[in-house]
């Protein structure tokens, strides 16, 4: 296979550990914390999980440990989406298995967890992982969104590990991954097997997170992606003079990467649905917003400006969102007669007649192209596909109608030309950044002494991400202490609770201290492409989250 200068130099790279990790593997020996408990419904998931529930926080130190260098078969699954990153996590897991024993050997599943369903996989060697490593993708297995959630599924993962004496199972996912993971987790030691689960944090939107996660892998690369490209238009923007850019991005059920892309790039506006939900904020409010911005501008003579909008933004507009759960659950109740009607015009007539006289009315006032939208084909939960709502065109015309009325009140003078892009695919196999490198590898190497101290349930964790790697502190925490129970399906299931933009968080703050200043001036800052080789400070940097929220 031929491959890019690049690849090749990144293929010598040496992924930076934490100082514990770094001992001989076999010195290190989990400490256990404190116990825990769920983020909310204590009671309930106790009782979902009473063989994983309230387990305690785990880190590691120096010293003896039962077991050492015992031979191990493991299992490796991709699930989800792609986040730069992947390949490390796995090279980690693959070195760390073959340093504690090289007889031990690593199974990747392929094509997601369907995988070890259909029962395919190929035995990870060192040729194999070598032509991956600090590479973007997640293409060594595949991934697959097939969910681990049934009885029967449960069992033939039993089967298929018996099969091949797999003693552990690692599943790398976002939240809904995870939660597959420690529901399997549950189900082995319910049935009195030995087999061990342990997850790890994937996911760029970066909405997998706690004190003890603090950044699910993939965000870092995916938000330096994009905000070199949204740098690169905030420069043709300047150079041009003419064009107003609506971008959105990635990141449907939190916007932490339109917000740590504003904090890399200064944006005339970035809309934070967080901040819509807390303030009750209609579509009207927001065009509003926009066009008032749009209007300061060009009294200045700048009929030009960049804005950013999040992906999930309709599900943060409460109307919008009100009339998503109605659309939802009215499909789930008719789904078989909706699904036969061909024509969208119909559908969109069918649901209109269904609908609550409120919602109806939100319905009504949007545009026929987001209509359909709303009613396309839906996820695996049963719910509005939100990344193929473009809401970005949504607010040109809404901003775009504004603006004439404003215009003929004589208000505002300027010219209005739009340009609409989606960054969204572009990051999601970027090559990784150092940061990424660096925390995915660990996170790998991280979770075979989980496995090794038979730490089932558990999330592989790796803190102090804002410091030198070798500051990083390695650990692990139980996923049930993740948890909270959700409406999927019309019925309550346990899932791992989404992190939102916390308003009263310091990234958020130092942005809306900022965002007048960035609104009517042109404060444009210009990011640049990823940098590996150079110095620290340049090339393993974290995102300006992190940096933030731990003040450094």
């Amino acid at each position: 296979m031929k491959v890019s200068a690049l690849q090749q130099a990144r293929y010598s790279y040496n992924p930076k550990l934490p100082l514990i990790l770094r001992e001989d593997i076999s010195k290190i020996r989990p400490v256990l914390g404190q116990k825990t408990q769920s983020v909310s419904d204590q009671e309930k998931l106790q009782k979902l999980f009473p063989n994983t529930y309230g387990l305690p926080k785990v880190s590691f130190e120096k010293g003896d440990k039962k077991d050492a260098g015992k031979k191990m078969n493991v299992g490796v699954i991709l699930s989800g989406g792609q986040a730069p990153g992947g390949h490390n996590v796995i090279s980690g897991l693959y070195d760390a298995l073959k340093k504690a024993n090289p007889e031990s050997q690593l199974y990747g599943f392929i094509g997601g967890p369907s995988g070890i369903l259909e029962d395919k996989y190929i035995i990870m060697t060192d040729e194999l992982i070598d032509e991956y490593r600090n590479t973007g993708g997640i293409d060594i297995i595949g991934s697959g969104r097939t969910k681990l959630e049934s009885q029967d599924q449960f069992a033939v993962c039993t089967e298929v590990c018996h099969k091949h004496n797999i003693n552990a199972i690692v599943i790398i996912g976002g939240d809904d991954s995870n939660t597959n993971a420690a529901v399997l987790a549950e189900y082995f030691r319910a049935k009195g097997e030995s087999i061990c689960v342990v997850g790890c944090p994937k996911t760029i939107d970066g909405d997998l997170k706690n004190e003890s996660i603090e950044a699910s892998f993939g965000f870092d690369t995916a938000t330096k992606t994009y905000s070199e490209l949204i740098g690169n238009i905030e420069r043709d923007a300047n150079s041009a003079r003419k064009y107003w850019h609506f971008i959105r991005l990635m990141g449907r059920s939190a916007s932490h990467i339109a917000l740590e892309c504003a904090l890399q790039t200064q944006p005339n506006i970035c809309l934070i649905g967080e901040e819509v939900e807390a303030k009750n904020q209609s579509i009207e409010d927001i065009t509003n917003y926009i066009a008032d911005i749009v209007a300061k501008r060009a009294e200045n003579g700048n009929n030009f400006g960049v804005i950013l909008v999040p992906e999930g933004l309709v599900e943060f507009v409460p109307s919008l969102k009100m009339l998503i759960r109605e659309i939802n659950d009215l499909l789930a109740s008719v789904e078989k007669e909706f699904n036969a009607i061909d024509s969208i015009k119909e559908k969109i007539s069918f649901v209109e007649q269904k609908l609550s006289k409120q919602s109806r009315s939100v319905f009504d006032s949007l545009p026929d192209e987001i209509k359909g939208q709303l009613l396309a084909d839906r996820d695996a939960h049963g719910n509005v596909q939100v990344s193929k709502i473009e809401t970005e065109k949504l607010l040109i015309q809404t901003v775009e109608k504004r603006l004439k009325e404003m215009k003929a009140a004589g208000t505002y003078k300027g010219k209005f030309s739009t340009q609409n892009h989606f960054f969204g695919y572009e990051g999601r196999c970027a090559f990784p950044s150092n940061f990424d490198a660096d925390y995915c590898y660990s996170l790998g190497y991280n979770a075979v002494l989980l496995l090794e101290a038979n730490l089932t349930g558990y999330l592989s964790s790796v803190t102090q991400l804002s410091k030198p790697a070798d500051q990083w502190q390695a650990g692990g925490i139980p996923i049930t202490m993740m948890m909270n129970l959700e409406q999927r399906h019309g019925e309550l299931k346990p899932v791992i609770r989404k992190a939102l933009v916390e308003l009263d968080g310091e990234p958020f703050k130092y942005f809306a201290s900022h965002r007048d200043e960035w609104a009517v001036g042109t404060c444009f800052t210009f990011p640049g492409a990823i940098q590996y080789y150079g110095p620290a400070e340049v090339c393993d940097q974290s995102t300006m989250t992190l940096k933030l929220e731990h003040k450094n």
